[in-house]
């Protein structure tokens, strides 16, 4: 396997602006240069971008033994709000409407509540959506209430043993956190997310923490488990590669549904970095949502260009369902699928149990200095730097330079980010 140098990182530059707005293909065009753009791929497809992470903050509450925030991180100064909103616009310039942009850091928490406001009302004045990333310590009730009246979509929670919280010593006990995180955010109009990082301490917990996740269906949209990797001022290393890769992790997950779920389709990107499947709950029956790949190719491919906002599980249901009218070979490919999963859910259904969907995203991120070039070039999650998106791995591979960058001041003049 061959890796970018140092010469070869410091070069990789952001994607370049559109000459015309929302017309950006680096994603498509990356994926079809590897060979990745096939009919089960949704990347470059249906969406332009998966998310862009928009960090207004290098500081932070904690100290993960897996950190990924450079050494410099508490010497830098917190972007100012007139420089957020010139990335928020660059980012809808790039991407168009309905782009997924995470609100992180660091911990955005540490904002004022007034920053935090404002940065989700202007992402909202610009038809975009927008997600709070954090540990959730400062993340109160009052907060989540005020950020969601101004337009925020979803609250991510990140929670594992690499934050080393004091008194928990197993992913077992942080589920009490959990259950605080998810009573504070329960009745609003927010989809619920979780992060965990996956290492050594934690991985044979996974099966475990997975069907609490699925236990929670009701409430728990979305659960993203991100493979060990030596970035930033992380103290860990390397991850235990006869232990934890991206095969061991999906049967973990498998063990923890019980059911042998598939990760082949749908792909989100390149499949070494991104793995990705959904599930129908109804009361303790269980089935894969995307099982039938010869019906969901032609899905995505009927509502590929109807320009929806793919995290509005709703809207894309009615779209699809307008295509299905239409189609004869798509409503007869709908029927016989929504048999099949109201039977295999027929236990739950019986019992008066409603229907939730919960999605597991597995995130494999890249050592700082194993990038490689193709899953660069096919990146899903960029940051939205000064000059434009980079690479979430690109990025924290030079994170020191990219956090240190001076910025443009109101008056125009270049201010030190530090």
């Amino acid at each position: 396997m061959t890796f970018l140098n140092e010469t070869e990182v410091n070069a990789f530059s952001p994607a370049p602006l559109p000459s015309k707005p929302k017309t950006n293909f680096h994603l498509k065009d990356g994926l079809a240069r590897h060979g990745l753009l096939s009919p089960e791929q949704l990347g470059g497809r249906t969406f332009p971008v998966a998310c862009v992470a928009l960090e207004i903050t290098q500081r932070c509450n904690l100290d993960c033994t897996l950190c990924y925030l450079s050494d410099l991180a508490e010497a830098v100064k917190d972007v100012p709000l007139f420089e957020l909103e010139r990335r928020i616009d660059m980012i809808h310039h790039h991407y168009g409407d309905h782009t997924n942009i995470q609100i992180t850091g660091g911990d955005p928490t540490l904002r004022s509540n007034a920053d935090l406001v404002k940065t989700v009302e202007m992402i909202k004045a610009r038809n975009m959506r927008c997600a709070l990333f954090t540990n959730g310590i400062k993340a109160s009730r009052e907060m989540l209430t005020e950020l969601s009246a101004a337009g925020l979509n979803d609250v991510v929670f990140h929670v594992d043993m690499t934050q080393e919280r004091k008194g928990y010593v197993s992913e077992d006990e942080l589920n009490k956190i959990r259950l605080e995180y998810i009573d504070r955010a329960a009745g609003l109009p927010l989809r619920i997310l979780f992060n965990t990082t996956v290492f050594d301490g934690n991985f044979r917990e996974i099966p475990a923490l997975v069907s609490f996740f699925c236990d929670h269906a009701e409430t728990v949209d979305f659960a993203s488990f991100q493979l060990q990797a030596e970035t930033g001022r992380g103290v860990m290393g390397e991850r235990n590669a006869a232990l934890i890769t991206q095969e061991s992790v999906m049967q973990q997950l498998r063990e923890g549904t019980g059911l042998q779920l598939s990760f082949d389709h749908p792909l989100i990107g390149h499949p070494d970095c991104n793995k990705y499947t959904a599930l129908l709950i109804s009361g303790d029956a269980r089935t894969q949502l995307y099982d039938d790949v010869a019906f969901f190719a032609k899905v995505f491919e009927a509502v590929s260009r109807t320009g929806n906002d793919w995290s509005n599980s709703i809207g894309l249901m009615k779209s699809a369902i307008y295509k299905a009218m239409v189609s004869p070979s798509l409503l007869w490919g709908g029927l016989k699928f929504w048999v099949r999963k109201l039977w295999a859910l027929r236990d739950g259904l019986l019992r008066g149990k409603r229907v939730h969907r919960i999605n597991f995203f597995i995130h494999n991120f890249m050592d700082a200095k194993k990038l490689e070039r193709a899953r660069c070039e096919t990146c899903v999650f960029m940051v939205a730097t000064a000059d434009g998106p980079l690479s979430m791995c690109v990025h924290n591979a030079k994170r020191d330079h990219m956090v240190t960058k001076p910025v443009r001041g109101a008056d125009g003049k270049m201010e030190p980010a530090s």
